[in-house]
């Protein structure tokens, strides 16, 4: 069964003669362990489609089944309970806490609850892995941007999820300092994470395209296409 299941799923906005259908009765399905990027024009559903499997947006219509469960039926409180122990979100605007050193910010969406001392030894093991190890107490506004994303990355792993959902995460990146947050990325799928990219950038979609673990989805107009050859360059 796959991890990730999305049935005629429509998101409508607007009414009467003003509406856009940012999804066009979506089907999906996406494999435990895989890293998919999603490629489109601006405009054409790729982050409503984040949104939506991130559950921090409903479908006008159509079911999303994550782990078997239609989480587009969900009560508040399900879903709550669903982005924090499932998903784990990467900004291409990273949104870290300037003031807070590196461990603070990876434990930041732990503050709700109890933070253990456990949860301070996965943070220190978490940077360590995306590289920063030797700067555990810097604070976030002496880090370069590739930095600052590998924080981002440790943050959102911090719960352990299942799916980790990444928005344009090389956006603000040099190509050098891009290259390595998507080997890094890489990685965390070869060890079981699921991960989904929305990007503008064709080279993510090629290297997911040469991976044993990758495949493209192209979206235009609230519609998926799973052909490389798709022409994202007509209207």
């Amino acid at each position: 069964m796959a991890l990730i299941k999305l049935e005629k799923v429509s998101k409508i906005y607007g009414e009467y003669s003003h509406v856009i259908k940012a999804l066009d009765e979506v089907d999906l399905e996406i494999e435990k362990g895989t890293i998919v990027t999603i490629m489109g024009p601006s405009g054409s559903g790729k982050s409503t489609l984040l949104n939506i499997l991130g559950a921090m947006d409903i479908p006008s219509s159509g079911k999303v089944f994550v782990d078997g469960i239609d989480i587009s039926v969900l009560p508040e409180r399900s879903l709550s309970t669903y982005r924090k122990e499932t998903i784990g979100f990467i900004f291409q605007n990273y949104y870290l806490l300037p003031n807070v050193d590196l461990i603070g910010n990876v434990l930041s969406p732990l503050i709700p609850y109890r933070i253990k001392e456990s949860d301070r030894e996965r943070a220190k093991k978490l940077l360590e892995e995306v590289g920063l190890g030797n700067r555990l107490r810097s604070k976030v506004r002496k880090l370069s941007g590739g930095e600052s994303q590998r924080v981002a990355i440790a943050r959102s792993l911090i719960n352990n999820p299942k799916i980790l959902l990444a928005d344009e995460p090389t956006g603000n990146l040099d190509s050098e300092t891009g290259k390595s947050i998507v080997e890094l990325l890489f990685k965390f799928a070869e060890n079981g994470k699921t991960i989904i990219i929305v990007t503008h950038d064709a080279r993510i979609a090629k290297v997911a395209n040469d991976h044993k673990l990758g495949r493209n989805i192209w979206i235009k107009d609230g519609k998926l296409n799973d052909d490389p050859t798709y022409d994202l360059f007509c209207w």
